[in-house]
This record gives C-alpha cells, sequence and structure tokens, in this order.
C-alpha cells in the first residue's frame, strides 16, 4: 500500500485504483459516530438501574427490595414501571424504523442521520430536566425514535462510501462507535454514581454531547453517490465521488454502476416492502428477519443493558458493578477493534463461527455458575462472582469479533438498491420489537426461570450459527452494486434470484 496524490492511501484495483481518502475516513468515522447514541443510551440506563440516586427518586421499591434480607436475589428489579421506562425506547425505535426507510430513500443518509441527532438532543434535554416518571418516558420515546433513524441510516452510510475491499472494515466501525458509546456511559455513571440526589440527572444530560458530534457531523459531510443518483442529482454524484474516490479513481466506471442500479431501483421506486415477498427477493427477506431475530437472541441487549443489574445480583456493590461494566467495555472495543482488522482478510462466515462457539460456551458456563452458587437469598461467592465477570468478558468477546458488527455490516450489503432502504427498515423495526419484548421481560426471566435464561440464549447461539453455515454467502470484496451474483451462486439462493455475471472481486485482503 502506499499512499497517492492528496493524501489518499492505494489499496488496489476497482475502478481503476481505488483509494483510502481523507475523505473516505472522515466520512466514515462521521457517520459510525451515530453508534454513540445507540451505546451511550443503553450503557447510562443500564447503570441507572441499580443507581441509588435514581432508584430514591422514581423507583423507591426496588431500594427496599435490595435492603431486605430475605429478597429473592433473582427478583430485587422486578418492576413493570422499571419496565416501562426501559423498553419504551425499544417500542419508538421500532415504529419510528418503519418510517426512517422511506425518509432515507427520499431525503438522504446523511438528513436522516441529523434528523436522528435533532431528536436525540431533544430526549437527551427532556431527560435531563424529568420531575417525574412521565417525562422521563417520554424523552426515552425521542431517544428511541432517534436511534430508529441512525441505526438505519449510519450503516447504510457506510456500506455505499466504503471502497468495496475494506467495506467491512469501515462498515464495523459503526459497532465500534456503538461500544465507544457503552464506554462512556460507564465512566459517566461511575462519576456521578456516589453524587447525592441528583447524579443520576448528570447521567441523562451528558446525552447532549453524542447528540451534538451527529448533528454537526451530519451537516458537514457528503452524501453517498448512490444515494443522490436514486434522488436525481448524477452531477452532485460524480462530484461527491471524485471526493471520496480520489484522482486515481475510474469514477466514471462507478458512477455507470451506480447509475445502472438506481434506474433498476427506479422501476420500482413505489411498493419496494410489497416486493420483498416476491419470489427473486425471498433471499433478502429472508435475511432481512433472520439475521435481525438472530442478532436480538444472542442475549446482546440483555446482558449489555443489564451487565451492572446482574453484576448488582451476584453480589457486587453498586459502584463495583458499574467498574464491572467499564472493564467489559473495554475488552468490547478490543475485540471489535480485531474483528476490523480481520472481517475483510477472513470473511464474515469464519467471524460468525469462532464467535458462535465462544458465546455458547460463556452462556452454558454462566448457566451452570448461576444455577449452583447463587442462592434466592444472599450473592453468590466472591471467586464465583469473580468468575461471573470473566464469562461477561468471554461473551463480549465472541459477540464482539461476530454477531456485534457483523449483524451491520451484513445486512447494509447484501440487500439490491431498490429494495435496500426498505429491507434495512423492516430489520429495524423486527429489531426494535424484539428488543422491546426482551426488556420487557429479561427481568421476569430472570426471576423465573433463573439460570436457565443463560441457557436459552445458548441454544439460540447454536441455532443461528448452523443457519450462517447453511444460508449466508460470503460477501468478502465483493462490490455493493454487484452483490446478486453472490445469491445467484449460492447453492440454494439461487434457484429464486434471477442469473447475473459474475461479481467483480478486490484482493482478499491487507498485504
Amino acid at each position: 500500500m502506499a499512499m497517492s496524490e492528496g493524501g489518499a492511501l492505494a489499496v488496489g484495483a476497482g475502478y481503476g485504483g481505488s483509494e483510502i481518502t481523507f475523505t473516505v475516513v472522515m466520512s466514515c468515522l462521521t457517520a459510525a459516530s451515530s453508534g454513540l447514541i445507540l451505546g451511550y443510551d443503553i450503557g447510562i440506563t443500564g447503570g441507572l438501574m441499580q443507581m441509588e440516586s435514581f432508584l430514591q427518586a422514581f423507583f423507591p421499591e426496588i431500594l427496599r427490595k435490595m435492603s431486605n434480607a430475605q429478597q429473592d436475589a433473582y427478583c430485587i428489579f422486578q418492576s413493570q414501571v422499571l419496565n416501562a421506562f426501559v423498553s419504551s425506547f425499544y417500542l419508538a425505535c421500532m415504529l419510528a424504523s418503519l418510517v426512517a426507510g422511506h425518509v432515507t430513500r427520499t431525503m438522504g443518509r446523511k438528513n436522516s442521520m441529523l434528523i436522528g441527532g435533532l431528536l436525540f438532543l431533544a430526549g437527551a434535554l427532556l431527560n435531563f430536566a424529568a420531575i417525574n416518571i412521565s417525562m422521563l418516558i417520554i424523552g426515552r420515546i425521542l431517544l428511541g425514535a432517534a436511534v430508529g433513524f441512525t441505526r438505519l441510516s449510519a450503516p447504510l452510510y457506510l456500506a455505499e462510501i466504503s471502497p468495496a475491499r475494506w467495506r467491512g472494515a469501515f462498515t464495523s466501525t459503526f459497532h465500534l462507535f456503538l461500544n465507544v458509546g457503552f464506554f462512556m456511559a460507564d465512566v459517566v455513571n461511575y462519576s456521578t454514581n456516589t453524587i447525592p440526589r441528583w447524579g443520576w440527572r448528570l447521567s441523562l444530560g451528558i446525552g447532549i454531547v453524542p447528540a451534538a458530534v451527529i448533528i454537526v457531523g451530519s451537516a458537514l459531510i457528503p452524501d453517498t453517490p448512490n444515494s443522490l443518483v436514486l434522488r436525481g442529482k448524477a452531477d452532485e454524484a460524480r462530484a461527491s465521488l471524485r471526493r471520496i474516490r480520489g484522482p486515481a479513481a475510474d469514477v466514471d466506471a462507478e458512477l455507470k454502476d451506480i447509475i445502472q442500479a438506481a434506474e433498476e431501483a427506479k422501476r420500482y421506486a413505489s411498493g419496494a416492502l410489497r416486493r420483498l415477498g416476491r419470489r427473486e427477493y425471498r433471499p433478502h427477506l429472508v435475511m432481512a428477519v433472520a439475521l435481525t431475530v438472530f442478532f436480538e437472541l444472542t442475549g446482546v441487549t440483555v446482558v449489555s443493558l443489564f451487565t451492572p443489574l446482574l453484576f448488582n445480583t451476584v453480589g457486587f456493590t453498586s459502584q463495583k458493578a458499574i467498574l464491572g461494566s467499564i472493564i467489559t467495555d473495554v475488552v468490547s472495543l478490543a475485540s471489535i477493534a480485531a474483528a476490523a482488522l480481520a472481517v475483510d482478510r477472513y470473511g464474515r462466515r469464519s467471524l460468525f463461527f469462532v464467535g458462535g462457539v465462544v458465546m455458547v460456551f460463556s452462556m452454558v458456563a454462566m448457566a451452570w455458575i448461576f444455577g449452583e452458587q447463587l442462592g434466592t437469598t444472599s450473592g453468590m461467592p466472591r471467586g464465583y462472582a469473580a468468575a461471573v465477570v470473566v464469562l461477561v468478558c468471554v461473551y463480549t468477546v465472541g459477540f464482539g469479533v461476530s454477531w456485534g458488527p457483523l449483524s451491520w455490516v451484513v445486512t447494509s450489503e447484501i440487500f439490491p438498491l431498490e429494495v435496500r432502504s426498505s429491507a434495512l427498515g423492516l430489520s429495524g423495526a423486527i429489531g426494535g420489537l424484539l428488543s422491546f419484548a426482551q426488556s420487557q421481560s429479561f427481568v421476569e426471566m430472570l426471576c423465573r426461570f433463573k439460570y436457565g435464561t443463560f441457557a436459552y440464549y445458548a441454544g439460540w447461539v447454536v441455532v443461528m450459527t448452523v443457519f450462517v453455515a447453511v444460508f449466508l454467502p460470503e460477501t468478502k470484496g465483493v462490490r455493493i452494486e454487484s452483490m446478486g451474483a453472490v445469491w445467484a451462486q449460492h447453492w440454494y439462493w439461487k434457484r429464486f434470484v434471477k442469473p447475473v455475471p459474475a461479481p467483480a472481486k478486490q484482493s482478499d485482503g491487507p498485504a
């Protein structure tokens, strides 16, 4: 690899010499920063649920349970109002996703991210000023709507703007920033946890920082050439493509492919969601549903959201529970960085397999420890409690190299342009619905099924790993405009899609 004129890093053949330019790097980092708001919200919420100042203000009955020596350790946090506070975010995310697909298609990827940033800013301010649970829930609804827009538009932006050879690495940065949001939130919670009465307000109010990053960044970056062409702005698309790809790239050839894909998409400008039901789009519909469902059934939503709660349940103090979450955040960031380096070298499927094995092991081990060592009226022995922290870290590594980043990578790259926004909107809506259901039910599951909860998720990870092995084609190095040939060559899906020319591939990965 070598630096080209204008500070670009040449990465080999593609459209006459594809390059990583300064514009690509900064635009991708800016778009990926949309992951901050999702990570920050999940992290803050998990910490708040066992923060004394927050519980005193809104959930005093949970504090009373925590001080009751006879209270079942699995059921301390059982509360319908607390469930409503957590799950309202995911319900709003689901509903917003149904709208976000159309907005992202008609107004552009960057404008959809801007809308998400503005909504998150409004929600953070409302939560900071909350004086009752109703204000908190309304703020959570605004935050969820914000994420409904950004979790669709940001990965799509990353997939469309990235050079094919490096698309996996660039798209996985969304999940990296999501985990940076986790880390930020846990550090903030660790600092505010000891502040009496108003520490929780500071935790919620600092949410304006990631919102401001997205608002400013979205206003400065160019929209993707794919989006501009789809909206009839070919000249702007050419200028954007020249800026993104650098002077050595064959812009005309790539623009021709984008225009051809856009013309095909415009032939089906209406009814894209209905079109997903047609036979030729069967693989895309299955993946839109299956990958999203499986992502939620990895257990990551409940593990990441309730990590401080889990550590508190096994006997850690509130402050030590948050410190445990910070440790898992650092492990997660390291594993995602490793995935970004490996995904374009070893492919998507290999990382799914490795991550699946690691996640099953950690979940089964946690089920055994909880079943054998956690009593109903006290925490578990110190050594086993430390083992739970280690196993959560092991789980985090498995998820961080597989379903964490790859669910965003694969779902943002596999759909044809004519159904891409609608398919991602459908995925977002399904994901929001499942996150809503799990955030409503996890505390109840932990109370009723106890250690069996972890075995439940381990079983699903086995199922999804087998599914990937059988049905998910490898997409490493395939240009996003040529993705149709991947399905046409797959042993099973080729019976549904029309034959197309073989996809052009970049070299397998960094030398």
